[in-house]
């Protein structure tokens, strides 16, 4: 299993500007790149590669094997969506590779590539990031937020086997209660609602007043609401996660792909709520806990599931 472990950079000012700079420089490449790509329709790396390489390294100052990530990203981000040109915000996130950065975790700290040259940076993380850090293998992306610049390492954790089950733990996810278990538990949606609510009319009245203090204190609140609903899911798929442990069965969830086009709503206050729902977010953080600790997760297709008898199955609307 695949885990990122996300650090943060201590570099110094100059360090800082030499970062801000390679990575403004490195969007600038895929920018272009990605129009050299739409106008001969060029999408596949190899073929990209051919067509990029030598006039990027010729003009744009980075690194053979900066070009080759680059041209990696551009090449990842066309294999979603080949009907529209591609385009890189100036500040957004790059990747690296152990020939362009390297670890130090006795400092700790890494020495990475800038146009500047190699810069040594300290780093600091919590416990478990230096626990998923121990089992670090592939690329890193360096990630520039809110001024502060942060390394998202990918981590290969080992699954334990799963083990005998004697039982299941059905979870029902839903907008006013978050989660629902077989057991009776209920995990409300009321603190997630309020403060979306809350944040939503904020918003909508800074935006209002149009002052240079409201959009500052626009740009302050911006993600705090989704900050705070992705610390529920962590917190509901913990206690998830560990009842299930601890009784030791396996985690049945509704498989709810789709279910955005299915759904109707009424209203543009239900299109809100509806919208904010954030089932996949809280099924992605149980099936990574569950498979941590050795437990199956299975998806059941929610379909009549509240109509149907658990003993015989039959489907009937009186039941």
């Amino acid at each position: 299993m695949r885990l990122i472990a996300q650090l943060k950079l201590l570099p110094t000012p100059d360090q800082h500007a030499a970062l801000l700079h390679t990575l403004e420089q490195a969007n600038a490449v895929c920018n272009a790149m990605s129009a050299a790509v739409w106008t001969t329709q060029t999408f596949k790396q190899f073929d990209l590669h051919r067509l990029v390489y030598a006039p990027t390294k010729a003009t744009s100052g980075l690194s053979a094997q900066m070009i080759v990530r680059q041209i990696a990203k551009v090449a990842d981000a066309y294999k979603h969506d080949r009907t529209v040109q591609r385009i890189f915000t100036p500040r957004g996130a790059i990747s690296y590779d152990d020939r362009i950065l390297s670890w130090n975790l006795h400092a700790p700290s890494v020495s990475i590539w800038t146009l500047t040259g190699r810069q040594s940076i300290p780093f600091v993380c919590g416990k478990r990031q230096w626990e998923l850090l121990q089992s670090r293998r592939g690329e890193t992306d360096l990630a520039y937020v809110r001024g502060q610049f942060y390394l998202l390492a990918s981590c290969d954790v080992e699954e334990p086997t799963p083990d005998d089950v004697d039982g299941v733990l059905g979870v029902d996810f839903g907008i006013v209660n978050i989660a629902t278990t077989s057991d009776g538990d209920t995990y409300s949606g009321a603190a997630v609602e309020r403060t979306r609510q809350r944040y939503s009319r904020r918003r909508s009245a800074l935006q209002t007043v149009g002052t240079k203090n409201a959009k500052r204190r626009l740009k302050q609140i911006s993600g705090k609401q989704r900050r705070f609903q992705k610390d529920t899911n962590h917190r509901i798929s913990k206690q998830l996660v560990a009842n299930a442990q601890h009784t030791t069965r396996l985690i049945a969830v509704e498989a709810l792909t789709g279910i955005r086009t299915r759904a109707r709503v009424r209203g543009a206050a239900q299109r809100a709520k509806h919208s904010n729902w954030s089932f996949h977010q809280l099924r992605s953080f149980v099936t990574y806990k569950a498979a941590r600790v050795g437990i199956q997760l299975i998806a059941v297709d929610p379909r009549f599931t509240s109509q149907a008898c658990n003993r015989c199955g039959t489907v009937d609307k009186r039941n």
